[in-house]
């Protein structure tokens, strides 16, 4: 008899043991689940305001971006900055089940155009981070995600 109740506490223990290591391998997991969900959510926030900047470029009363200084007539757009596209994707962000996206609008990256513009041809990124908070937390450290999207004005 004293056999069996020694056997059987060691095996309560490599139970405890077994579930433990099973629970932080389960919630891991899922942790990575949701951190690479809300990657992938930015980036596509990232291709949702570049496509909003591409199709409202010039020539509508939803017009994104700064006029090209050099053109005849400049075009000017009530939305200098960019904010539309902001906005779009701020909200696009918000599905990641995370807050506080910053959102970088930029119509000359790189210098890959003349000057600031938005009229057909020219380019246009968008660049998004934001702080990846754990979801169950258990004491894992924060992680900044960012994405870049980036495209042509069409109209």
């Amino acid at each position: 008899m004293v056999k069996r109740r020694k056997q059987r506490g060691q095996s309560l223990v490599e139970f405890a043991l077994t579930i433990l290591f099973t629970f932080l391998l389960f919630v891991g997991m899922l942790e990575m689940i949701f951190l690479l969900y809300a990657y992938n959510t930015l980036a596509n926030a990232a291709k949702e305001g570049v496509r909003y900047a591409i199709v409202h470029g010039t020539g509508n009363t939803q017009c994104s971006g700064p006029g090209l200084p050099l053109g005849s007539p400049a075009i000017i757009c009530p939305d200098l900055t960019g904010a539309n596209v902001q906005t779009v994707v701020t909200n696009f962000a918000r599905l990641s089940m995370q807050s506080g996206a910053t959102v970088v609008v930029d119509y000359n990256p790189n210098s890959a155009n003349v000057a600031l513009c938005n009229i057909p041809g020219c380019m246009v990124q968008v660049r998004v981070s934001q702080i990846y908070h754990p979801f169950f937390g258990l004491g894992w450290p924060s992680v900044t995600l960012y994405a870049a999207a980036d495209g042509r004005i069409m109209n």
